[in-house]
């Protein structure tokens, strides 16, 4: 009798009297030492199986590991973390180690095993036969077993055999579906937290953009962002720029020798709001500043208080640090900025007599 205890080692016992005949210690401790003596894997799948190890000590599925005897009785097969080991109890060897380079954790593990029996076969084998090339015959005289187990926080099964995937004698059944040519058939269907991790990466990659390009009435301006200090707000610009939000926005504020405003849909200085509705918190970050002209930064009516209005400085505002969040820098483009910033304004609300208008804005 034989068990895999939670203590993570294998124990066997003799049925009849009940004593321990073997342990076997698979501990992560055990397994970490024989790493550092003895190399079983590189460093980085060492330390990612052993993350992956812990994760399955706290499931439930911990409880389903297998362990299960060959039909000699000799050999025990258990599921450890570097792979299905096949140990022979008797002479206490590790006689094979199956699937250590695979990328799953085994769980639960069973054994298709046909002994042929030696009686039968000697009263049907003739000498022709046993001389014969026939590989359909040798492998009725031979026995194929297969291992099939279950792998941890996977939706598959997985069967190992001494076939190879590409085995010749594996051709296309009557139905037409080639068998034996691939090793891995995906038939599942993808788990929702597969489809929602995907989602997750597109969104992350349009989110994060770097680059936008801004299409005006009065030429282009080409402006690198800070996604990685600025999460959030190029979030915000970048998803309002994609959804066409800014399209025909007026630079309704427009101040010489300081900065060109725009991004309120009501041209007024007074509207607009980001893509979650009202207003986000500020993400000023120390190393970012209004030292440069051509620093793209977000208006605000205070702490805290973005929406979808920002603008972009045409000399070193240093003033504006520790209260408006920059987010990028003009790279290209800066005499359309400078050109902007010198049309003729009414005195008292800032706003150009002629209207420069954002055409729009595509995101790289």
């Amino acid at each position: 009798m034989a068990m895999i205890c939670s203590d993570r080692k294998i124990r066997l016992f003799r049925f009849l009297t009940g004593s321990l005949v073997r342990v076997y210690d698979e501990s992560i401790q055990s397994i970490t030492t024989l790493q550092q003596t003895q190399q079983q894997l590189p460093n980085m799948e060492f330390g990612r199986r052993i993350a992956l190890e812990r994760d399955l000590e706290k499931s439930e599925l911990f409880k389903s590991e297998k362990i299960i005897f060959d039909e000699s009785g000799y050999y025990i097969i258990y599921p450890t973390m570097l792979g299905i080991k096949i140990v022979n109890w008797y002479s206490n060897k590790l006689v094979k180690m199956i699937g250590k380079g695979e990328n799953f954790r085994p769980l639960s593990l069973s054994i298709h095993q046909q002994i042929p029996d030696s009686k039968t076969n000697k009263s049907l084998l003739t000498p022709e036969m046993v001389t014969a090339n026939n590989p359909t015959l040798e492998q009725s005289i031979h026995s194929d077993p297969t291992i099939f187990c279950t792998g941890f926080r996977k939706n598959r099964f997985y069967m190992f055999t001494k076939r190879e995937p590409d085995d010749s004698s594996m051709n296309a059944s009557s139905d037409g579906i080639l068998t034996g040519l691939e090793r891995d058939v995906f038939n599942e269907r993808p788990a929702r937290e597969d489809l929602i991790a995907a989602t997750t990466e597109t969104n992350l990659g349009q989110k994060l953009s770097e680059m936008v390009i801004i299409h005006t009435t009065m030429g282009d301006i080409h402006v690198k962002l800070f996604s990685k200090d600025c999460p959030k707000t190029v979030e915000n610009f970048v998803t309002h720029s994609r959804n066409g939000y800014y399209n025909g926005h007026i630079f309704h504020r427009i101040i010489r020798q300081f900065m060109i405003q725009t991004g309120d849909p009501t041209g007024t200085g007074s509207g607009g709001e980001s893509i979650w509705g009202g207003e986000f918190e500020d993400e000023i970050v120390p190393h970012l500043k209004h030292d440069k002209p051509y620093t793209l930064s977000m208006a605000n009516a205070g702490p805290n208080t973005n929406g979808s209005q920002f603008f972009i400085t045409v000399i070193a505002t240093p003033w504006l640090d520790g209260k408006h969040t920059v987010f990028g820098r003009v790279f290209k483009g800066n005499d359309i900025v400078q050109s902007i910033s010198q049309v003729r304004t009414n005195p008292k609300t800032d706003k150009p007599y002629d209207e420069i208008k954002i055409v729009n804005i595509q995101v790289k």
